[in-house]
């Protein structure tokens, strides 16, 4: 038997839909029918966040934004959110209260979800929005660039110094870039991963310069590996005053360079 330190979250997900066991998870969220999109992302206490670095209302702004982050990338105006906090007994209402106006900072309401009891924190949401356009991971193509909506790095930046960065909300870019991009996903695994999640999906080649990649205040190029920046990539053939970072071409999976020359680039990826 296999065991998901091996395989990977991303074995996981291959092993699975070879089975025909999910159907439809190869984007950034779920498009069902009446330009319906759906996402959901879970942060547990331990794994995605300390409570001696962020606090209760900075939680709950970040667990809505990571799910509106994938709403971004599909292009969705936000509509609603669902949430289920797990929490132990002894929490304070106080604290959850915080939470809940955390997630209310970001404009969109909260119309229902479920609670219950647990060692530690967990907090899911699932994210309902639409889109007239969903692009994809699937579409970019040889001879588009790749561009990014913001700087990246923030987020390794920050762990770095013992903290996390608040994670942008790029809902007006996302619907923007959806218009006409060929692939669009975001960024939360950390650059090369998520890139290659594209070329993978596409069936191209894509080819990114570090040294083109804009940098956020205080971070390296190595912080471009650790993720959770959350800002949009996109597959497009015209970078329209975007930051360009790298290119599409004939062939398959990644090159990450720098000075052109080749630089390993790390990510992340669950159990492994």
């Amino acid at each position: 038997m296999t065991r998901l330190s091996a395989s990977g979250e991303l074995g996981l997900l291959a092993e699975l839909e070879r089975r025909g066991l999910i159907v439809g998870v190869e984007h950034d969220a779920a498009l069902l029918g009446d330009d319906l999109v759906v996402t959901q992302d879970a942060l547990v206490e331990g794994v995605h966040f300390r409570f001696d670095w962020l606090g209760w209302r900075d939680l709950g702004f970040r667990a809505a934004a990571v799910n509106l982050s994938d709403l971004a990338a599909s292009g969705a105006t936000p509509e609603a959110l669902l949430v289920t906090l797990a929490a132990p007994a002894t929490t304070e209402t106080a604290d959850v209260v915080a939470l809940y106006e955390g997630i209310a900072e970001t404009g969109v309401p909260v119309v229902g979800g479920d609670t219950t009891s647990a060692g530690v924190v967990v907090i899911s949401i699932t994210a309902l929005g639409r889109s007239e356009r969903v692009p994809g991971r699937g579409g970019a193509r040889p001879g588009d660039v790749l561009v990014v909506t913001g700087p990246l790095g923030a987020a390794g930046a920050a762990f770095r110094g013992g903290g996390y960065a608040r994670p942008p909300l790029r809902i007006e870019e996302g619907r923007a870039l959806a218009r006409h991009a060929h692939a669009l996903l975001d960024i939360s695994d950390g650059l090369a991963v998520d890139a290659a999640h594209m070329a993978r999906r596409s069936g191209v080649r894509i080819e990114l310069e570090l040294d083109d990649v804009p940098l956020a205040p205080g971070a390296t190029i190595d912080d471009l590996g650790f993720g959770e920046d959350f800002e949009l990539l996109a597959a497009v053939a015209d970078a329209a005053g975007r930051p360009v970072i790298g290119r599409v071409v004939p062939g398959e999976g990644i090159g990450v360079s720098r000075g052109g020359e080749p630089y390993p680039l790390a990510g992340w990826e669950h159990f492994r």
